[in-house]
Parts: structure tokens; C-alpha cells; sequence
């Protein structure tokens, strides 16, 4: 169904004439799926409903802009442009809508998302791209407001790269930067700050970017008036509007009924976007709502009757038809017989997607009630089990929840029993689950075994000592020598070479483009890596210090974190994110949170590295694979010395692998980053007491030890000490869960595991500060006394 643009100048009245009732006929179908996806969220058979209705006539106007290789970064309003570039059938619209988990019927996530989250395959079955010049792109959607921001902006910057940064090897990704992103976003969402993160950087890097905000006055019941200055976003971004003497933005305002207006402005905003790569914002006013919000509630409760009046007059559809009729495309008769023609078409889809979603479920019922009628057969408890079968039969529409429900239940009924049938059903519900399991759970992590694989650094036989910053400089200067799609971004990370000078003078050598200063924008920094990335560019987007992560932590979690998952493997954005942090001085420049990084970003790798040798080790590594990776950097070890490898650029740290630094019998001591440093000094201490320690260096919290090293060290001392400058039931609980309860080291101690962290608070100012508020070598030292006192108070008499 896709409408090329083709101005009413340039072809025949006849196949303008087809073209237009080609564009009519997506409206009408998307306005029926949205009519009747909301009747199946109310009969109960889809679970939340959120449509593009009202939506329809401007997103067939954006369509006819899109041309290959151009990207998408949206939300959940634009049903209708997926249908018009040729990406959203029927019956994938409520295979989405149900959460059909056959990635054949709901390509978009294959169940994992509610429907109206859009996406397009770009990756082929072995997780390398596809040729994303030869299609149209839609990055993956997520609810949160306004989160397509950040993303949308890395997408129009790879476009600049592009065309700016010789030696890229682009056939798949660019014509020399020709492509434009095309964001969408509902007026109510403008007042969230990614929005004027994006707009603003936009307007600063002058990137193609084309911005369309649906306004329909509401944000779910909330008036512009609460959500707007003046109730216009167009009116107070007038300071962003470009002049002959400044750049800026592109501002156009166009009525979303009017579809020749529409058609005009995204012809045009496409040509000053595609070749003179400046941004530009469509204001589609005068937009509707026809169903309200979503399926959780009704716009007659808030909306006016005169609102709702104007609303029924002013459909883009309802428009879209009388300029149709009056301009005598068609007669009300034809439209009328299209329509009902339209109708049964959207029906009939409804139906197959439907079938299409029991289908797999229903087999498996049918094979279960087979099973229970055999177990049963050789079963003391037959008519409890006969039970739970006829229950099962009687349901004509069951979910798979519903059969592996019944079969564990059933093996209930048949505990103490040791029947063949029993085993049979054993073998069934265990494979049956294992499926499940692969359909839901699976692609949080693109793996690829190079993770694994370490190369050591090489030193000539008098290698100096440097300072460790230098290393990482070297390193970098390396990469970006050897490796034209890479590139750097962040504060103070350009011109200076970042604030402890791991870049300095590479600006200078490598451009702007590759080794670049940004705004102070931590959100929308993360976000250029995310939308570059997933344009086959390399980016290593650097957030200055750890605490501020939290700036650009919801456009980590929520979108780089699951891309891959999200789109069950079809997408990726293999982003490298660098930051410093751990102890130095103060509140908000010791940041160590990593409890909580670990819980919100499983779907990233996160390394931990004790220095720039190991931190230059894993860069190398994750140029290597393709799941995204936060890096913390040692705050306080850039002056450190270390000797400078030979091997620059060659060199790698492996993923998820422990390495221990002091071979010990007494007591295993686990710790990563800065403390590590305090630690080994400690075990050297401890030495001149009898004690000696075994120390483990973690550097990998996500993946962790997948090796298992440390129970083989637990195994060997019996106790265990896990050290850490997070709070209290952060990273040290991770830690040991990891530990205990996966590896199993519970067996094999004979003291209580024990954790040493920070205190609650955030760390003091100062190095009284640092001392007082996160673990000394002398809290580590009596606290590892104290467990060999505990074992031994002959040998180890109390210390305090």
C-alpha cells in the first residue's frame, strides 16, 4: 500500500486520481483497525489498546517524504504511516494487539510489546545488517513520553557523519548522508525535557532532522493550557527559527485535515532536511481524537460537548472524503461501497490474526488432554486429574498460560508416583516450558564468543611507566587510526581531550566529528550513541561522572538496554558508554551506585575495570561484539603509573571474567574499581598477621563470573568477604546472590559470608570524607580479623 510522493503537477489527473484513493483506502483501513482493536481490548481478548486514529490523513502526507535508507523514531500514534510505507498489514496490526509471540505474524516484537510499538527488521538471522539503504527504517518504539527523542537525534547525526567523515565503509547505511530522521511525538509530550534536549542540540549540530508533533489539544485528559506556554509549540520555539543570518530550525505550521497542505509541507520540509541537513518541526494542528486516549478510559468525561461536536466535523478522514467528493476523484456512492468493501477486509484479518494466535496454544492443548488421560489411567488421584482435563477441553480459547498451568498442577495429583505416563508428561511440561521460555526470554544480550577471549598486553623488555591516562589516549588514538567509523562525544571531551586528558590532542588530529564537544545534555549525548549505533556507526558516547548517568539512566534503561530484546534480535545499537567514577571526593563526584545500574540496565554489559590497561582492554573487546557496555573508569587512577603495552588497539579484556591478583587459603576477598587498590594494600598487611587472603578482582558485574571462578576460590578458603563502595544491599548483595545461590559456594563455608560497603549516605566531602564514609584499609583489615577471630580466637585474639 505504499503512496510514493507524486505532486498533482508531475503525473496525469487519472493517476492522481488512484493515488489519492490509494492514500484514502490506508486511512479508511487504519481507522477500522483502530475501531475494532479497541472492541477486542473491551471483550477482553486484547489487554490495552492505544491507536493512531485521528492520526491518519498527516501520516500518510510523512509517508510520501520517507524514501529508502531514511529512519523513523516515533511513538505509538503511527499506525497508519506503518501501513503506508508497505511495514504494517492487518493482520500484524492485531497480532500485536493480541501478543502473538510468532515473529512471522507480529513482526514488530514478537508479543513483547503492546500493540502500536513499531519496528522494522534490520538485522539478518546471524545478528549482521541487513542493507538499510534498500528499505525503509523505523527504529524501535517504547511508551515512555517522549523517549524517541534522544534516539532521533543519533540518527540524524549519523547522516552528517556520513557525508562529513571519509573512509567509512557506508553501502549499507548511507548515501552520503542523504537519509533524514523523522521523529513523531503528541503535543502534550513537548513538555518533557528530552523533547528540548533534542530540538535544541538539533538546531545546534544542524542535523536532517524532521520533527512532527500530532496536536490534538490533550495530553490523555490534560488541555494544552496545562501542558504549553501560549497552548502552541510552535509559537514558543519561534527563537529556534533559522534566518538568512543565523541557523536554527525550520518551523512549519499546517492543519492535519488539509491533505494537499500536508502533502506540500512534507515535500518541502524533505528537501530543506535532505540537502541542506537543517533540522525542521511540523506543527500538524487541528488534529482529533476520535476514540480517546486509550482503551483505559473515555474523552466524553473530559471534552466538551461543543470540543466533541468540532472534533466529529474536523476528522482528517471525514475531510480527507468531502475534498475527495468535491474535487470529483469519486462519488459518495463509491467511497461508501469502498468502505464497506474495507470493512469486511479489516474483519476478516482480525479473525486470521486471531486464529493465527490460538493456534499454537490450542495444539498444545490438545496434546496435554492426551497426556492427562494416559497419566490418569495409572494414577490413584484419576478423578482429581480427569478433573483438570475436562476443564482444560472445555476452554475454547486457551492461552498457553492456561495448558502449562494445568500440566503442573497436574503433576500434583501425581506425586509419590513413578508411572511411564508421568514421565511422559515430565518430558512434555519440560520441553514445553524450555519453548516458552525462548519466546519470551530470549535476545536480552547479543552474544558472540570474542567476549571471552583475552589477548594480554605486550611490553618491550624496559616499557616505561606512564602516566595511566596516557594509555587510554594511546589506545583511543589507535582505535580511531584503524577504524574510520568510530568516534567520541561528550563534554570537555574534544577540544580539551576530556577533563583528565584520556583524549588529548586528538581532536586535533582526528576532526571535530570524531572526537567531539557536545552541550550539557547528558540524555541526548546518550542518545546520539543509540541512534548512530543503529546505523552501523561505532560511538562511544562519554558521560563525564558516574553520578550523572542519572541524567541519561531512563534512555539507558528503558531504550538501549532493550533494543535487542524488544525486537526479539531484530535491532541493535552497539553503543560503548564512558564514564568515570568510584571514590574521590564528595557528593556528586564519587559515584559508585552501581545496585541500582545493575538492576536497571540488564540488557548492557557493565565493566568495572581497576585500571586504564584493563579499561583500554575492554574498549578494544566491545569493538569486537555488538551489546551495548557502560565502562567505569577508576576516577582516581589517571595519574597512577603503569607500564605502556606495545600492543595498542590489539589488546583485550574478556567479558564476564574474574582474575585474581593474590593466591591465598584463608579468606576469599572479592572487589572491583577503586576499593581494589585499598584491598590488595590490605592483604598485604593482613600477610604479617598470619592471614592470608585470596583476592579476586571482579571487573565484570554484567555478565559475572560466568566461569565461576570465585566458588572455586570459596571452595578453597571457606570464607568469603565481598567489598565494595556502594551502599549497603547494592552491588555486594548482587554480588553475593551471584555467588551463593547461583555457583552454590554455600556448600563449602564455614563462616558467614560477609559483605563491606559504603555507608547509606552519599560519600562526604573531603579525604576525612572519603575515609569516614566509604571502606578503609583499616575497616577492611578488622573486618577480616574479626572473621578469623570468630574461627580461631586462639590464633587470632579479638582486636577491638
Amino acid at each position: 500500500m505504499h503512496s510514493e510522493i507524486q505532486t498533482k503537477d508531475s503525473i496525469s489527473f487519472e493517476d492522481f486520481k488512484a493515488q489519492v484513493l490509494k492514500d484514502y483506502k490506508i486511512a479508511v483501513t487504519s481507522r477500522e483497525c483502530s475501531i475494532l482493536g479497541r472492541r477486542e481490548v473491551l471483550t477482553g481478548k486484547a489487554k490495552f489498546g492505544i491507536f493512531g486514529d485521528g492520526k491518519e490523513v498527516p501520516q500518510l502526507a510523512m509517508a510520501k517524504a520517507f524514501k529508502n535508507g531514511d529512519f523513523r523514531s516515533g511513538y505509538y500514534r503511527d499506525q497508519t504511516f506503518m501501513m503506508a510505507i508497505d511495514e504494517l498489514t492487518i493482520q500484524q496490526f492485531f497480532a500485536g494487539l493480541y501478543a502473538d509471540t510468532n515473529i512471522e505474524n507480529e513482526p514488530m516484537s514478537a508479543g513483547r510489546q503492546m500493540g502500536g510499538h513499531f519496528t522494522t527488521h534490520n538485522l539478518n538471522e546471524d545478528g549482521s545488517w541487513k542493507n538499510l539503504m534498500k528499505q525503509k527504517n523505523s527504529s524501535s518504539d517504547i511508551s515512555p513520553t517522549a523517549g524517541q527523542m534522544p534516539r532521533l537525534l543519533g540518527l540524524a547525526q549519523a547522516s552528517k557523519i556520513y557525508r562529513n567523515v571519509e573512509g567509512i565503509d557506508a553501502e549499507k547505511f548511507s548515501d552520503n548522508g542523504n537519509e533524514i530522521a523523522w521523529g513523531t511525538i503528541g503535543n502534550a509530550s513537548t513538555s518533557e525535557g528530552h523533547f528540548w534536549e533534542a530540538i535544541n542540540a538539533a538546531g545546534v549540530m544542524q542535523v536532517p532532522l524532521v520533527m512532527s508533533v500530532w496536536d490534538d489539544e490533550y495530553g490523555i485528559s490534560v488541555h494544552a493550557r496545562h501542558q504549553t506556554t501560549k497552548e502552541s509549540i510552535s509559537k514558543i520555539l519561534k527563537g529556534f527559527q533559522r534566518n538568512e543570518d543565523e541557523k536554527g530550525i525550520e518551523i512549519i505550521v499546517v492543519n492535519g485535515w488539509d491533505y494537499v497542505a500536508l502533502v506540500e509541507a512534507y515535500e518541502n520540509a524533505a528537501k530543506i532536511a535532505r540537502k541542506e541537513h537543517c533540522p525542521v518541526l511540523i506543527h500538524v494542528v487541528e488534529l482529533t481524537q476520535p476514540q480517546g486516549h486509550s482503551t483505559s478510559g473515555s474523552h466524553e468525561r473530559y471534552k466538551s460537548e461543543e470540543r466533541l461536536g468540532w472534533e466529529k466535523e474536523y476528522d482528517c478522514n471525514v475531510k480527507f472524503r468531502e475534498w475527495i467528493i468535491e474535487n470529483n476523484f469519486s462519488s459518495a456512492e463509491e467511497l461508501d461501497q469502498l468502505e464497506k468493501e474495507i470493512k469486511k477486509e479489516v474483519r476478516e484479518g482480525k479473525k486470521e490474526a486471531w486464529n493465527n494466535y490460538l493456534l499454537p496454544a490450542r495444539k498444545k492443548q490438545k496434546e496435554l488432554i492426551q497426556l492427562l488421560t494416559k497419566a490418569a489411567g495409572q494414577s490413584s488421584n484419576k478423578n482429581f486429574i480427569i478433573k483438570l482435563k475436562n476443564e482444560l477441553a472445555s476452554s475454547r480459547e486457551a492461552l498457553k498460560k492456561d495448558v502449562i498451568s494445568t500440566a503442573r498442577k497436574a503433576l500434583r495429583y501425581l506425586l509419590g508416583e513413578n508411572s511411564a505416563e508421568k514421565q511422559e508428561l515430565l518430558k512434555w511440561l519440560e520441553e514445553y516450558t524450555e519453548e516458552t521460555h525462548e519466546e519470551y526470554s530470549s535476545h536480552l544480550y547479543q552474544e558472540n564468543d570474542s567476549r571471552f577471549r583475552e589477548v594480554a598486553p605486550e611490553y618491550d623488555p624496559n616499557a616505561p611507566e606512564v602516566d595511566a591516562r596516557v594509555i587510554l589516549r594511546d589506545n583511543f588514538d589507535t582505535i580511531f587510526s584503524n577504524r574510520p567509523e568510530t568516534l567520541i562525544f561528550g563534554e570537555d571531551t574534544g577540544e580539551i581531550g576530556d577533563v583528565n586528558q584520556g583524549l588529548e590532542g586528538l581532536q586535533a588530529k582526528h576532526g571535530k566529528l570524531r572526537v567531539a564537544d557536545t552541550g550539557i545534555r547528558e540524555a541526548t549525548i546518550l542518545g546520539q550513541g543509540i541512534g548512530m549505533a543503529m546505523r552501523g556507526l561505532r560511538p562511544i558516547a562519554e558521560i563525564q561522572y558516574l553520578d550523572y548517568v542519572m541524567y541519561a539512566l531512563q534512555t539507558m534503561s528503558d531504550d538501549l538496554a532493550t533494543l535487542h530484546y524488544r525486537t526479539k534480535g531484530k535491532q541493535k545499537a552497539p553503543l560503548i558508554v564512558r564514564t568515570r567514577g568510584h571514590r574521590l571526593e564528595g557528593i556528586w563526584h564519587s559515584g559508585s551506585q552501581l545496585g541500582g545500574l545493575i538492576n536497571l540496565l540488564r540488557g548492557m554489559y557493565i565493566l568495572v575495570p581497576r585500571n586504564m590497561t584493563k579499561a583500554a582492554g575492554f574498549y578494544n573487546t566491545l569493538l569486537e561484539i555488538d551489546t551495548p557496555a557502560l565502562v567505569i573508569e577508576c576516577l582516581n587512577g589517571y595519574r597512577l603509573k603503569e607500564k605502556l603495552p606495545t600492543n595498542l588497539g590489539e589488546f583485550k579484556t574478556p567479558v564476564g571474567v574474574t582474575e585474581t591478583l593474590k593466591e591465598g587459603r584463608d579468606i576469599t576477598l572479592v572487589s572491583y574499581g577503586s576499593t581494589l587498590r585499598i584491598v590488595e594494600q590490605t592483604a598485604q598487611e593482613l600477610e604479617e598477621y598470619g592471614i592470608n587472603a585470596e583476592v579476586i578482582d571482579v571487573q565484570s558485574l554484567l555478565p559475572f563470573d560466568l566461569n565461576h571462578d570465585i566458588v572455586k576460590s570459596v571452595e578453597k578458603t571457606n570464607r568469603l568477604l565481598v567489598i565494595d563502595e556502594d551502599v549497603p544491599g547494592g552491588a555486594s548483595a548482587y554480588i553475593l546472590q551471584k555467588v551463593l545461590e547461583e555457583q552454590n559456594a554455600y556448600r563449602f563455608l564455614d563462616s558467614k559470608p560477609q559483605t563491606l560497603t559504603a555507608r547509606e549516605h552519599r560519600p562526604a566531602y573531603g579525604s576525612d570524607g572519603d575515609y569516614f564514609s566509604k571502606p578503609s584499609a583499616e575497616d577492611i583489615f578488622e573486618k577480616v580479623y574479626a572473621i578469623m577471630h570468630e574461627t580461631n580466637p586462639a590464633k587470632f585474639p579479638k582486636l577491638r
